[in-house]
């Protein structure tokens, strides 16, 4: 039977030894997860004895604090002064969450966008939206989301590789019609890329994963949704049109029954595809993030990454048929950072895998994705059923120029993550659509200057990564490349 708590009895437990916090209209004592919240205690003990609501529904779903905290639950909470609690529209809570939004006048879905700062129509690169997102956003989000691991190494060279390898175009070739269309896992793309999974993208807007799924229906792509996201699976598939095609993203849980579940209802929900992570055995040491404690960064991927229910350090080759065994969605396989690894995925049979370093923010020292990339595609190379699975690509891609080097690499598709929160925390779901344009718009215009009119006419031999070397499929295109 479950218990009702006057809100009184509620404010009394409101200290380090004893910290009582209300969440949706339910009371959970949070007293033993203080030391373990890699974020620290200060944000809940901000909200020890009171109503934290506000605050945490701006960067989680309301399901999520139940898998926080199972055996925390103490009942139903009745009564209150409202003592802790922050208003949706306060300007501390606007703080928090996000940074100066407004509601679009005369939009019904409460969308909301940047009230001050620059004008969307002067972002003219990727670039000019992560400038205006750290203007507009608190520190806590940026230092969630900007952050790499230690010192952030391998989070540069992921933008900074790409510049390493050289375009080798080719004239004389009608390019009156320039088609960058694409098929990824054979469902189509206005292009050869898709929004990655990045966790709770409430971070960057209140309207988070919603808004990106809207975005990425408006651009013709497809959105990977997070298994961390600060929205339900339920808003996220609800905001899907009937004709969009959404991904999901997994974590893999060392309870296998919830990640059972969790997969079971991603496909339930709609969902087309499963990317699984593989490369978050242990959570990474983001140094960034941890200087920046506070709504962000305890609320966030760290706080979850933590939690030993939200990745499992057992999890080995051998769990690839258990997942075959409990979806019949497509098998992706993200996170993969070495050929080896590349064989090993092809030989089991998985549909597809993502070279990806999680974008810096796990084992720095790690080779860029790019240079991963040419490591894979040479190692995979000949070998039997290779046409049956799909390559893709992320970290670090900030032009068109840089998809066009990852296809000429041999690469189906790139991820694109943290543009897409820029986007998002500058300008809401406007920001992302014109960040996807963006890169549209790059890509057709490059194909166009390298005479490939159309993704199939994009070759190894079209790029060189020194003055001596093509990066080419085979040594006679290699020879070729040279005449």
């Amino acid at each position: 039977m479950r218990r009702t708590i006057p809100f009184a009895e509620v404010a009394q437990h409101n200290c380090a030894g004893d910290c009582w916090v209300v969440i949706h209209g339910r009371v959970y004592d949070l007293t033993e997860f203080l030391g373990v919240h890699p974020g620290g205690s200060e944000i809940i003990l901000k909200y020890a004895g009171g109503d934290a609501s506000a605050a945490f529904a701006g960067v989680h779903p309301p399901d999520i604090v139940a898998m926080l905290a199972d055996n925390a639950f103490l009942g139903e909470v009745s009564g209150g002064d409202g003592r802790a609690s922050l208003e949706p529209d306060s300007q501390e809570n606007k703080k928090s969450v996000g940074s100066d939004f407004r509601v679009r006048k005369g939009d019904s879905t409460g969308e909301e966008v940047p009230a001050t700062g620059p004008s969307i129509k002067k972002m003219l690169r990727l670039a000019d939206f992560e400038e205006a997102a750290i203007s507009r956003m608190p520190r806590e989000a940026l230092g969630y989301i900007t952050s790499g691991a230690n010192d952030e190494i391998t989070l540069r060279e992921n933008r900074v590789a790409w510049n390493r390898l050289w375009l080798r175009p080719r004239v004389l070739v009608d390019v009156t019609s320039v088609d960058a269309s694409s098929r990824i896992l054979g469902f189509k793309s206005s292009m050869p890329v898709y929004i990655s999974a990045t966790a709770v993208n409430g971070l960057a807007h209140p309207g988070g994963e919603v808004l990106v799924t809207r975005a990425a229906h408006a651009a013709g792509v497809i959105h990977m949704l997070p298994t961390l996201s600060s929205r339900t699976l339920e808003e996220m598939t609800a905001a899907r049109h009937p004709d969009q095609v959404q991904f999901y993203q997994l974590y893999v849980s060392s309870d296998r029954q919830r990640a059972a579940d969790m997969v079971r209802c991603a496909e339930v929900a709609g969902c087309k595809a499963l990317f699984i992570t593989v490369d978050v055995p242990v959570p990474g040491r983001r140094e960034t993030d941890m200087r920046c404690k506070g709504v962000a960064a305890t609320l966030a991927g760290t706080t979850v990454a933590s939690s030993a229910t939200f990745y499992d350090p057992k999890l080995s080759w051998a769990d690839i048929a258990w997942f075959r065994s409990i979806t019949t969605m497509p098998i992706v396989l993200k996170g993969i950072q070495a050929g080896e690894d590349a064989v090993q995925a092809l030989h089991l049979g998985v549909d597809g895998i993502v070279v990806s370093n999680h974008g810096g923010r796990q084992l720095d020292g790690t080779r860029s994705t790019v240079q991963v990339l040419a490591e894979v595609m040479e190692a995979l190379r000949s070998l039997p059923g290779r046409s049956k699975m799909e390559v893709f690509v992320d970290g670090g891609i900030r032009r068109g120029t840089d998809i066009f080097k990852a296809l000429a690499l041999g690469a189906k598709a790139v991820g694109i993550g943290r543009p897409v929160l820029y986007g998002l925390g500058a300008f809401g779901q406007d920001g992302v659509e014109q960040v996807l344009h963006l890169l549209g718009e790059e890509l057709r215009t490059c194909m166009a200057l390298m005479g490939t009119p159309t993704l199939a006419d994009i070759k190894p031999n079209l790029i060189v990564s020194d003055h001596r070397r093509c990066y080419c499929a085979d040594e006679d295109a290699y020879q070729q490349s040279k005449l």
